[in-house]
């Protein structure tokens, strides 16, 4: 081979893609980069929004126990984050026929990124309204920030558990969870999607038995 030749040689794809510990750390990091990126557009965005902090109430609270108190979707968690888990089975579900392939820290960015998405919607105006007119819950006003961070995290949580549990015991939990919140406090993912759709007047009056 002569020198133009030799110049001349296209280079393999290992040959113009250096790879190294650092080109590793940094592919290794990116959906974690991605996913704090996420949190924190959420996080400005909600409070851009209005959102509020932390409870009005004065204090701080890991877990509320009464879905229909003034402090359910204030504090971090409450009955409502069992949904937000099963926001979780969902997702997994969904990226598990749709994107095979993809690594599962891309996918918990993927769900990370839907939540916030939804959690930035949910707190509009608009559907803060449509919650009011269409479901049993009257008084509400909005999630906090630190709910809404409790909620994303419950959804993290929910693709986790679902890649373990696989499809089967997945679709078990869900349907358990689900109807272990209806008997707990009337309500649950599926009936308040239900509502937002299709308000029903029975139901609502039903729920307001609780």
């Amino acid at each position: 081979m002569n020198i133009g030749e030799r110049s001349r040689r296209v280079p393999t794809s290992s040959e113009s893609r250096p790879e190294g510990p650092r080109d590793d750390a940094t592919w290794k990091a990116g959906p974690w980069l991605a996913i704090f990126a996420v949190l924190l557009a959420t996080i400005l965005q909600l409070h851009l929004q209005g959102r509020l902090w932390v409870c009005s109430c004065g204090h701080f609270a890991l877990w509320v126990g009464d879905a229909w108190g003034h402090d359910t979707s204030q504090q971090l968690f409450d009955p409502y984050t069992f949904t937000h888990i099963l926001h979780g089975f969902v997702v997994c579900g969904v990226l598990a026929w749709g994107l095979p392939r993809m690594s599962w820290a891309w996918r918990l960015w993927i769900a990370v990124f839907a939540e916030s998405f939804w959690e930035v919607v949910e707190n509009t105006n608009f559907v803060i309204q449509r919650y009011r007119e269409a479901t049993a819950a009257l008084g509400y006003t909005g999630d906090t920030v630190v709910n809404s961070l409790g909620d994303i995290a419950a959804c993290a949580l929910g693709l986790v558990l679902a890649r373990r549990l696989g499809l089967l015991r997945s679709v078990i939990l869900f349907a358990a969870t689900e109807l272990v919140l209806l008997v707990w406090i009337r309500d649950s993912l599926l009936l308040n999607v239900l509502l937002l759709i299709y308000p029903s007047q029975k139901i609502r009056a039903w729920q307001a038995g609780h």
